[in-house]
């Protein structure tokens, strides 16, 4: 049962990231949102969730990780309910921020109620369930999403991708309140409310202009805040030097960031998920405004991508990885390449268009995307000492997470840049252009990291799990 509701609360949480990615016609007819109110309710989310992750680890250090995730659960399922019932598109955006930042402080703790109270063999087999759930649901996201708002049931349309959250998020609070023994947290623990605060502001001055740019001309005030936003990381960074020197406890363990193959690997993770969660936006735009799909058939659309990316998952995971170490990491994004060019000659092929018409593309681009996530992290972990583990797998989800916002914002911009002058299909391949390009930097990346990937843990171990990418 602690398993059960780990996994329920925990994919609820990651599935929302990319749920809403349907709705936006929904969401233009019904609230009158912009393209650039929708590149917020989709990429706000996943801003707040990143920029709190590492802040709700900490959170859990110190107040025991059960309370932290009652916490947060409940703070998610409530911001859930102000989602669906948001009356405009400025309040439904403020709710999706606050329901990021539940969701902050709810998932960094499920990894860790599993290690209190599961051990040995019986933990090996939990973490075997656990990873992989985790990433089903972040990939059925716009399928379920799409299958909810054809429903339309009682005519709430859009609103039951949030609504759908309440009865689960309930049964998994009253559950979770039940089977998972109350532990203390270590009151030792220091919480640095002011390299939170960094962080944060570091994350908005950076997704704000880029989210607002394009719409505004670029004016000074864009160039201004992505400054602000280097400067902040810089404040951050030096903060959390000070506070090791000091005795302290930092939220990010300085060390890590002297680290060439971690800071390069950080760098390779920002560039991969900014292309993978903005081109998969911008595939799910396109069948809706462009083909006129409705959100169901837009969500049939992310199935190849979802089956290719569960084929090339499994071939990494169970031999790829441990025979040929970090090429694989070189051949996944050269595959990702390969689905990229075949989808760029698929959407320029003339007749009748089909979802069967760019399968093939979406496909390949899956299994080269399958191949590179199954792996990534445990490459950039190799080159981590064994104490700082827990500390580098919070940042790199957290960058993860930050990365995909990014993506939401670049990627949204460059299809409704053309979108708007109807020109939907060079919108789509201006996408792909800039996924290619982030493709190459990442494989670029990929040959300062460790030729092997971390070995598997010992019993007595912290295993070194991170949460796998929508």
């Amino acid at each position: 049962m602690i398993l059960a509701v780990m996994l329920v609360a925990e994919v609820m949480d990651l599935l929302d990231a990319s749920i809403v990615n349907v709705a936006g016609p929904a969401l233009e007819k019904s609230l009158g949102a912009t393209s650039t109110g929708l590149q917020w309710v989709i990429g706000g989310y996943a801003l707040t969730l990143g920029a709190g992750l590492v802040l709700g680890g900490r959170l859990g250090d110190r107040h025991g990780r059960r309370r932290m995730f009652l916490i947060g659960l409940g703070a998610f399922t409530a911001t859930s309910l102000l989602c669906a019932l948001a009356p405009d598109i400025e309040l439904l955006i403020f709710f999706r921020l606050l329901q990021g930042t539940a969701g902050a402080m709810l998932l960094p703790q499920g990894l860790g109620l599993l290690r209190e109270n599961f051990s040995g063999a019986e933990l090996a087999k939990v973490f075997g369930i656990f990873g992989p759930v985790l990433g089903l649901g972040g990939i059925i996201g716009p399928v379920l999403g799409g299958a909810l708002i054809s429903a339309d049931l009682f005519g709430l349309g859009w609103r039951l991708v949030f609504l759908v959250n309440l009865p689960i998020g309930i049964a998994a609070l009253v559950v979770a309140a039940k089977v998972v023994p109350k532990r203390p947290g270590d009151r030792a623990v220091t919480v640095d409310g002011i390299g939170a605060a960094l962080i944060v502001t570091a994350c908005a001055l950076l997704v704000l202009p880029l989210n607002q740019g394009q719409e505004a001309g670029w004016p000074l005030w864009t160039w201004l805040s992505m400054a602000g936003s280097a400067l902040s990381f810089a404040l951050f960074g030096g903060r959390q030097k000070r506070a090791a020197d000091g005795g302290r406890q930092p939220l990010v363990t300085p060390g890590l960031l002297r680290k060439p193959a971690f800071t390069v690997g950080l760098g390779g993770i920002a560039l991969f998920f900014a292309g993978l969660v903005g081109t998969q936006l911008v595939l799910t735009l396109y069948l809706q405004i462009g083909r006129q799909f409705t959100a169901g058939e837009a969500g049939l659309g992310n199935l190849p991508l979802a089956v290719g990316t569960a084929i090339g998952g499994a071939l990494s995971g169970a031999f790829l990885a441990d025979r040929i170490g970090r090429a694989v990491l070189q051949i996944g994004p050269l595959v990702q390449l390969g689905g990229a060019a075949l989808l760029w000659y698929e959407l320029g092929r003339g007749g009748t268009f089909s979802l069967w018409a760019i399968a093939p593309g979406v496909a390949v681009a899956g299994i080269g995307s399958g191949m590179v996530i199954a792996a990534l992290f445990s490459f950039i972990l190799a080159a981590v000492d064994d104490d700082e583990i827990g500390s580098a797998s919070g940042v790199l989800s957290a960058v993860q997470s930050i990365g995909g916002s990014i993506g939401v914002a670049v990627f949204g911009s460059l299809f409704f840049d053309r979108a708007g002058a109807g020109d939907f299909t060079t919108g789509f391949r201006h996408a792909l252009v800039a996924q290619a390009c982030l493709l190459v930097a990442f494989l670029a990346v990929t040959f300062l990291l460790p030729k092997k990937g971390r070995p598997e843990v010992e019993e007595h171990e912290e295993p070194a799990v991170a949460v796998p990418a929508p």
